[in-house]
């Protein structure tokens, strides 16, 4: 046909065509009433000119339910269990969606071939709506799901301007908190161990923590700035290499936990006291900071809660996707609060 081009068409090129958003090109494909004849029929006019095949999963029978909601994590098993942050966020998100009477399935997604794996499983029309976490910047997945005409709603972001729904916690206010401690506890030297810096959550705690020196008058040093994973083996190597750069830091914020754990260990071994050479906090405050010795200081998320926040939202999406008009992606940030031990 005329127009037709290589490649796959996309909702969005279809929207283009036919001059509306691509939400109203969902909308007539999932059999909408709130769409206007002449609207139908320009986006039927660009759906046959651009050769596009609408997906099982974007959902041709509007009020056709499977009353299954997906969890998506793209972490490997070893981090999945060995991470407190997770099993409270599922916590949240099942107990939320039992009551809502709706199924969870929880689903690893490792490497491209998963990833390819679980895009087929979605157009299959196996579930309602999909939540996503641990998502990194340059994940394609998120978009990919709402060209498949399913509602998802994400677990942090993966930009400042991030376009699809999300719940996330206030991470530059955790990094400027946990600063804001260490100075009022005479520290002037404070280094920090990022997470990965594809990931925003990682890159606005690192803002707190630079606004956090600012606003206590202590310059930006990056010799002070360390990245890890979020794993205890790589808090533990980057505090090596902090230690390696600067011997004289006296306080460190590690961007989790976990990290913290590793960053307690390898400090124990450089032969330094906590808190009385090096202060320490972590982000979390999950049971690592309460076993840890001495236990830990920690920016408390109200992560469980979150888990709730997510699966609420998505509801209301998938209630809402079939008959709404579309509106500016929501959004929810939920406080973090500084818990005090002895570290």
């Amino acid at each position: 046909m005329n127009g037709r081009q290589s490649g796959r068409p996309t909702l969005e090129q279809v929207a283009a065509r036919a001059g509306v958003g691509r939400g109203t090109v969902s909308r007539v494909i999932n059999g909408s009433p709130r769409v206007s004849d002449q609207t139908r029929t320009a986006v039927a006019r660009a759906v046959a000119e651009l050769g596009y095949v609408p997906n099982q999963a974007a959902r041709a029978l509007a009020g056709s339910r499977t009353d299954a909601i997906a969890l998506v994590i793209p972490e490997a098993e070893a981090r999945l269990f060995a991470e407190p942050y997770f099993l409270d966020l599922i916590r949240g998100v099942s107990a939320e969606l039992a009551e809502a009477d709706k199924q969870l399935l929880l689903t690893l997604v490792r490497s491209e071939q998963e990833r390819q794996r679980f895009e087929q499983y979605l157009a299959a029309q196996r579930v309602d709506g999909v939540l996503l976490a641990s998502v990194h910047g340059d994940d394609p997945l998120p978009d990919r799901i709402r060209e498949l005409g399913l509602p998802v709603v994400m677990n942090g972001r993966r930009t400042e301007a991030e376009p699809v729904p999300y719940v996330d916690s206030d991470n530059i206010g955790a990094g400027r908190a946990a600063v804001a401690h260490l100075v009022g506890r005479g520290r002037s030297r404070i280094a920090t161990v990022t997470g990965p810096l594809d990931m925003y959550v990682a890159r606005a705690r690192l803002g707190g923590y630079r606004a956090g020196l600012t606003e206590a008058g202590l310059p930006t040093d990056e010799t002070l700035v360390s990245a890890g994973d979020f794993t205890e083996d790589g808090g533990r190597r980057a505090m090596r290499e902090l230690l390696d750069r600067r011997p004289d830091l006296d306080a460190v914020f590690v961007a989790s936990d976990v990290m913290a754990a590793g960053a307690r260990g390898a400090l124990r071994e450089a032969g330094r006291r906590v808190p009385g050479d090096v202060a320490l906090v972590g982000v979390d405050d999950s049971p690592v900071a309460r076993l840890m010795d001495p236990p830990l200081t920690s920016v408390r998320q109200p992560i469980e809660e979150m888990g709730r926040t997510m699966a609420r939202m998505l509801i209301q999406e998938i209630h809402e996707s079939a008959v709404t008009a579309p509106v500016e992606p929501r959004r929810h940030v939920l406080p973090t609060e500084l818990i005090v031990r002895e570290s």
